[in-house]
């Protein structure tokens, strides 16, 4: 009888041990949890300096596309004045 005892106190350990680390993981699943919840709510200090002075919405042309658009719009109405001279 001494031989049954022995496999149903280490099968008693295991079982402790399962819901000893069962609770240790709920519990960082819980915090995990908690900084998630924490972090959402909570603008990032300084933001991306990167999007800095951007704006939601059409965004106005840079230097080098107004350069070109002008040159792009001379272009076409010096097309249309000699279209409709000629």
């Amino acid at each position: 009888m001494a031989t049954r005892g022995r496999p149903t106190q280490q099968k008693r350990q295991r079982e402790r041990a399962r819901q000893e680390q069962r609770k240790l993981k709920d519990a960082r699943r819980q915090e995990a949890k908690e900084r998630r919840a924490q972090a959402a709510t909570q603008p990032r200090a300084g933001g991306d300096p990167d999007l800095e002075g951007i704006v939601a919405g059409p965004q106005p042309l840079a230097e080098w596309q107004v350069e070109g658009l002008a040159t792009f719009e001379e272009a076409d109405e010096s097309a249309e004045e000699s279209g409709h001279n000629g």
